[in-house]
């Protein structure tokens, strides 16, 4: 029930400005279309779970133009279990079809329920899970973002022996499951840097849970202001590269993080004659949503 990897080879990116580093783009993205990344990466363990415990039905939760939420909806079309999304944000209960996102979800059958802000910033509390069991039924429960320790394990093995001679491994991180998988499976002699899309310090907490390892770090310098915040100079930079290079970068999480990426190199920060594999964790179906945000503000849209 999980998909043959394919065409997630490490692409040389050019770089005119810095002759003396060695940057690589693993292509994870490539790996499926809706399922692609570190969602590939995450759902896989947990959909083997999900059926050898004999359940019929995943639930999870997302906003409203969740790469996870698409993710675990195609999942469960291809593998044949009802997939319920609970969804933050009651205002959307009547706009599923305007989303890219829930639209297609929906369209691969999920079931969504909406609940407000409030409360679900308390959705994984016992009470709450017990109302969702009391009104789905028994469900395998997938979290928000998707990691858990099963995630993790399925991230443990986007680097492969190939990759041992890189010196840096980068990645975007969100909820903490790719990175925490990467620094367990990277060797000690690499330097594994996470670029958070989000604001706060909270997910170096969550990241130690999951890891024994010391050689990381968190960049915390390019999340445009927050999730989902981005603004006209990432625009300009997805474009270009996508002009220069032929890949598609998402704007929410490896647009950040190849964003930079650059700008680190740049600066001198990473020490001459380094080598560096940043990964392309997939999500570029959230850009049609972005699209339409940018639109609204008038400003530059993503190119696809």
């Amino acid at each position: 029930m999980i998909f043959n990897l394919k065409d997630n080879e490490n692409i040389p990116i050019k770089l005119p400005f810095a002759t003396d580093i060695t940057l690589f783009l693993k292509r994870e993205d490539k790996i499926h279309s809706f399922i692609s990344g570190n969602k590939y990466r995450k759902l896989k363990y947990n959909l083997l779970e999900a059926k050898q415990s004999g359940f019929t039905k995943l639930l999870t939760f997302g906003g409203a133009y969740s790469n996870h939420i698409a993710a675990v909806a195609f999942a469960g079309k291809t593998f044949g279990f009802k997939t319920i999304g609970v969804i933050r944000g009651e205002e959307l209960v009547d706009k599923i079809t305007q989303n890219p996102t829930l639209r297609f979800a929906q369209e691969c059958g999920m079931e969504f329920k909406f609940i407000s802000r409030d409360i679900y910033r308390d959705k994984t509390s016992t009470e709450f899970l017990n109302t969702l069991k009391n009104e789905f039924g028994a469900f395998y429960l997938i979290p928000e973002g998707g990691t858990n320790t099963l995630a993790i394990k399925g991230c443990e093995e986007i680097l492969t022996e190939s990759d041992k001679d890189f010196d840096y491994v980068c990645s975007s991180v969100g909820t903490g499951g790719t990175i925490s998988g990467l620094i367990n499976c990277s060797k000690l002699s690499q330097q594994v840097l996470g670029f958070p899309a989000l604001k706060g310090s909270f997910l170096h907490e969550d990241i130690s849970k999951f890891v024994s390892k010391s050689n990381w770090k968190l960049i915390e310098d390019y999340h445009f202001g927050g999730y989902a915040k981005i603004n006209v100079h990432l625009v300009a930079f997805i474009n270009t590269f996508k002009k220069q290079h032929n890949i598609q970068l998402d704007p929410v999480y490896t647009g950040k993080m190849m964003y930079g990426v650059f700008n680190l190199i740049k600066k001198n920060k990473f020490p001459k004659g380094s080598k560096i594999l940043a990964i392309h964790t997939g999500g570029i179906q959230g850009i049609s949503g972005m699209n339409k945000m940018l639109k609204k503000k008038n400003l530059p849209l993503i190119e696809i």
